[in-house]
């Protein structure tokens, strides 16, 4: 068995059909969906087509799914979020309401055994908290009480966009990057498991891409274009920006 593991779409369904692409000549028998699905130009076109699919398409949900959540429920949130923010969480919440209980469904987490890996735990930050931010830098004395308490050999994540493999104790602990608004050169990033694990990248239309974002009503449409596909931030410089926000001791 050969699983996907697709994180962090945010609504960038240019990409995600290019990463659908790979995947239809992969031969992969499932797909996990790792949260943050949501929060970007295309959503409502990206959960359509994920459920076109004809293969099991597993789905766990992340910070942005708890944030239009809670948006949709008139519920405070927990991060004091600025305007811009507030603005698209606005605007999803008004696109997504007929999905409101499908995205409450979603797990916190999904395990399953694949072939070659063994169990596999994927969550979205970590398999406490779907918020948290960790990095390749990270020291490993902190992430010890958080990755080898769950008893997987592998954890899959995302939430911080930036693909990683590195070992948390006993714990292969692999980030599987960002399909919509990666942290590195632009592209598509995603993660193939069974029998080895497989950090992928997948090239994608940019230009028509963007030209599909900007005409997506998207209220932060110009910005996604910009900085999301067409000159994503590197990986260096959001390490640095999460270097105040990542776990320490």
């Amino acid at each position: 068995m050969r699983v996907a593991a697709l994180y962090d779409i945010h609504g960038n369904l240019p990409a995600l059909e290019a990463v659908l692409a790979d995947i239809a000549r992969s031969g992969i028998d499932r797909i996990v969906v790792g949260g943050d699905v949501v929060c970007g130009p295309m959503t409502r076109g990206v959960l359509d087509r994920l459920r076109q699919l004809d293969r099991p398409v597993h789905f766990i949900h992340g910070n942005a799914e708890v944030a239009v959540l809670d948006e949709m429920a008139g519920a405070a949130h927990t991060h004091p979020f600025p305007e811009p923010i507030l603005e698209v969480l606005r605007w999803e919440a008004a696109q997504l309401r007929a999905e409101q209980s499908t995205l409450a469904a979603w797990p916190k987490t999904h395990r399953m055994p694949v072939p070659g890996l063994g169990d596999v735990l994927f969550c979205h930050a970590t398999p406490r908290d779907e918020d948290e931010i960790f990095v390749r830098t990270t020291p490993e004395e902190v992430l010890l009480p958080i990755f080898e308490p769950p008893g997987a050999a592998v954890v899959v994540c995302g939430h911080t966009h930036m693909q990683f493999d590195r070992r948390i104790g006993r714990v292969r602990v692999v980030n599987a990057g960002s399909v919509g608004m990666p942290f590195a050169p632009p592209g598509a990033y995603w993660l193939l498991l069974g029998p080895a694990v497989e950090l992928r990248h997948t090239t994608y239309d940019l230009d028509r891409a963007v030209t599909r974002i900007r005409a997506s009503g998207y209220p932060q449409a110009e910005q996604f274009a910009t900085s999301y596909v067409l000159q994503p931030p590197s990986e260096a410089a959001m390490l640095q920006a999460f270097s105040g926000a990542a776990l320490k001791a």
